[in-house]
């Protein structure tokens, strides 16, 4: 049964790819015609910037700092763990992501019509396009990093979760409004940052959980720190 379900997750998720490549060229054009010339000169482009800016991994680790401080001033040991489990799932899942899009050679939709859209691999036509910005597009680095941080506090606590979900969902959407990204880009990024997170949390909920706490100096019989009866494992 479990072997069934996993083929079901794979189809549903090459559906999810197949359909979001499909809607490329269509989001793309409806994008461009609603945001005019002057849009670069807008309260919304600068908003959606910004949104990129602080949802980039060094924000979100340096945010995740502040709350990793403050889980531990508040003695929870539940929380110090999902916190340090998404910083390692938003950095593997960034890493994959990033990892792969120096390779694919995949043009910006923002680059058009300068450059046809197209994979070109990581050497066109006698030039090498690894570290070309321009040509890094698929997936998305910004989404993968986001979601991972996400998907774990989701997993963790949903009702949590959600909120964190929306913010990598802005994240992502503005890397599709200023042209940064394909919708198929963020799809294929969001689905590679839930495994990596779902793997992490897995982890972190067992073994993981205990190295975690001796690197940040916790000891599980110390009297200073509140254990509940859901933080036991996390």
């Amino acid at each position: 049964m479990s072997r069934k379900l996993d083929w079901i997750f794979l189809a549903a998720c090459a559906l999810l790819i197949w359909g979001a490549f499909r809607v490329d060229a269509p989001v793309r054009a409806a994008v461009v015609a609603s945001q005019g010339k002057d849009w670069k000169k807008s309260a919304d482009y600068r908003i959606h910037s910004a949104v990129r800016v602080f949802g980039d991994w060094p924000p979100l680790m340096a945010g995740c700092l502040v709350a990793l401080a403050l889980a531990r001033l508040l003695k929870s040991r539940r929380w110090m763990r999902v916190i340090a489990a998404a910083m390692i799932a938003s950095t593997l899942a960034g890493i994959a992501a990033n990892a792969s899009r120096l390779t694919t050679g995949r043009t910006r939709p923002k680059e058009s019509p300068k450059i046809e859209q197209g994979f070109y691999g990581p050497w066109h036509e006698g030039h090498l396009l690894v570290g070309q910005p321009a040509y890094n597009s698929f997936p998305s680095g910004h989404t993968a990093t986001a979601f991972g941080l996400a998907a774990v506090i989701l997993f963790a606590s949903p009702a949590v979760g959600v909120f964190a979900l929306a913010g990598a969902g802005l994240v992502a959407w503005s890397s599709i409004v200023t042209g940064n990204h394909h919708p198929s880009d963020v799809t294929v990024s969001v689905i590679l940052s839930f495994a990596v997170a779902w793997f992490v949390w897995r982890w972190m909920s067992g073994r993981g959980g205990e190295w975690i706490e001796r690197v940040l100096r916790i000891r599980a019989g110390q009297k200073n720190i509140r254990d509940h009866p859901d933080t036991e494992s996390a």
